[in-house]
């Protein structure tokens, strides 16, 4: 974490030098949120953008430098047309209304994932948003949108496999550092603390190189109710873990 950053209102209870310096969140549990409520499932992923983005405020107001946000995966596009029709509307509008004030609150904002099957419209504003916020030096934003785990580890094999075929690269040369580079999130710290919500007790495809040693917290609470108490429970059981690695 940085030491010069300024906490605002961080819980007396957590240590500030024992922070997670990246959170990675999976955001489920909207449209069970709406169905409890008798709303449309539309309903739940309106509210879950609003608690993604007061999660977003948390990490910067209590000196998290990077949080990480599963908003859509490869295996959504089995959901329901009318919902995946809502959810890529969405994310546009999202991101036009919520530019400037990224900019002016100095996140810097990154898309990793298959963007290139996003309608035009989106990956238009996906450019534009990491171009104008590139230069930012606060809490970096990284939001995983039609990303697939195991879909990443085989299209960083597949251009190992043509530089080496090639002649650019020999297969000695690759090593999890030179791999890391050909993965979606070259240049991006693995999560320490990985954040489930509505009980769901596993990864769902998501960053499975990047999360080979981060602490994996669970609650039941749906996405749409995660509020900065759910976290600050989310840091203090992080907190209370000794991260080995592999050591004694």
């Amino acid at each position: 974490m940085n030491q010069g950053t300024c906490l605002q209102d961080l819980p007396v209870d957590l240590q500030p030098e024992r922070l997670p310096q990246h959170v990675a969140v999976i955001m489920d549990g909207n449209g069970r949120w709406a169905k409890k409520r008798s709303l449309p499932r539309i309903m739940g992923h309106r509210r879950g953008v609003e608690a993604l983005k007061d999660l977003l405020r948390c990490c910067k107001d209590w000196g998290i430098e990077a949080l990480t946000a599963y908003a859509f995966s490869s295996e959504n596009w089995g959901r329901p047309l009318e919902e995946v029709n809502f959810l890529m509307t969405l994310f546009e509008r999202v991101l036009r209304q919520e530019l400037q004030e990224m900019v002016s609150e100095d996140v810097q904002i990154r898309f990793v994932g298959n963007l290139s099957s996003l309608p035009l419209s989106l990956q238009s504003e996906i450019k534009q948003s990491m171009e104008t916020t590139r230069q930012n030096q606060g809490i970096k934003f990284t939001v995983a949108t039609n990303y697939g785990g195991r879909q990443e580890i085989v299209q960083a094999c597949r251009e190992i496999a043509t530089q080496v075929q090639k002649g650019l690269l020999k297969p000695e040369d690759i090593d999890e550092s030179l791999f890391e580079n050909y993965l979606y999130t070259a240049g991006i710290s693995h999560p320490d603390l990985l954040i489930r919500t509505s009980g769901e007790m596993r990864i769902s495809n998501f960053l499975l190189w990047q999360m080979a040693y981060s602490e994996i917290y669970v609650t039941d609470t749906f996405w749409p109710d995660f509020n900065r108490s759910e976290f600050h429970r989310a840091l203090s059981a992080y907190q209370k873990r000794e991260r080995r690695f592999g050591k004694v």
